[in-house]
């Protein structure tokens, strides 16, 4: 169905429930369905985020400065895209990390033409470091990388199976979404991603699927082309 995708995992998913950390139990999970991906010839690029250790707008962030709190989150998504990284070679895929802030000692610096090279090597990229700016979400950073890399899609990998028009663990007769426009996302205040990444979507008409992570073998299944989660077209 797709040739080239970007995955969007948030940090979180790699901490299984347990709010902070990585679970490397639940890494090697993840990491096995990106292989099976992966190995049916489609191009893997991830963007990871950084709840799992810091988020800049969180609550622990709230005295500090947004500058040095954001700078603080994308650290930790370098953290979390290192430990994918290695859980992918255990698969034996080749994989590499690219970062938005150079550390040359850890991590290539993002250069979107080698980035792109690197996919139609058969290699799975992780963009680190959001966009290597503040005041940036890593949803802003996956739509921006899954434009420049000229992805199919962009998979939003979520805790729930979809969108809805209410928090589905709140409320009883919250309303799913099988197909919305981005323009419904917005004019909805749906809190899906944040309003920069959905525009950046919806200006260069990029598709979205927001899907459920925490079932098995649901990867393979949306980039297979199957009616899983929720379709965000422009």
């Amino acid at each position: 169905m797709y040739k080239r995708v970007l995955l969007k995992l948030s940090g979180e998913a790699l901490a299984a429930g347990r709010g902070f950390g990585v679970d490397v139990t639940r890494v090697h999970e993840i990491a096995a369905e990106i292989a099976d991906v992966q190995r049916m010839g489609v191009e893997m690029a991830i963007v990871v985020g950084g709840g799992n250790f810091f988020r800049g707008v969180a609550e622990q962030a709230k005295d500090m400065d947004r500058v040095s709190a954001d700078h603080m989150g994308m650290l930790s998504t370098v953290i979390n895209s290192i430990a994918l990284q290695d859980a992918l070679e255990k698969q034996n895929v080749h994989c590499r990390v690219m970062s938005a802030i150079q550390m040359h000692q850890v991590a290539e610096p993002y250069i979107r033409r080698r980035a792109i090279r690197h996919l139609e090597k058969g290699r799975v990229v992780i963009f680190a470091a959001g966009t290597g700016n503040p005041y940036f979400s890593t949803d802003t950073a996956a739509s921006l990388r899954a434009m420049e890399i000229k992805a199919d899609v962009l998979l939003k990998a979520t805790k729930v199976d979809g969108i809805y028009d209410s928090d589905p663990f709140l409320s009883t007769d919250a309303v799913k979404f099988e197909e919305i426009t981005y323009m419904d996302i917005l004019r909805l205040n749906l809190k899906v991603m944040d309003t920069t990444a959905v525009s950046l979507c919806k200006d260069n008409s990029l598709p979205m699927i927001i899907f459920n992570m925490n079932t098995p073998g649901n990867i393979q299944r949306v980039v297979a082309g199957e009616k899983i989660g929720s379709l965000v077209t422009a």
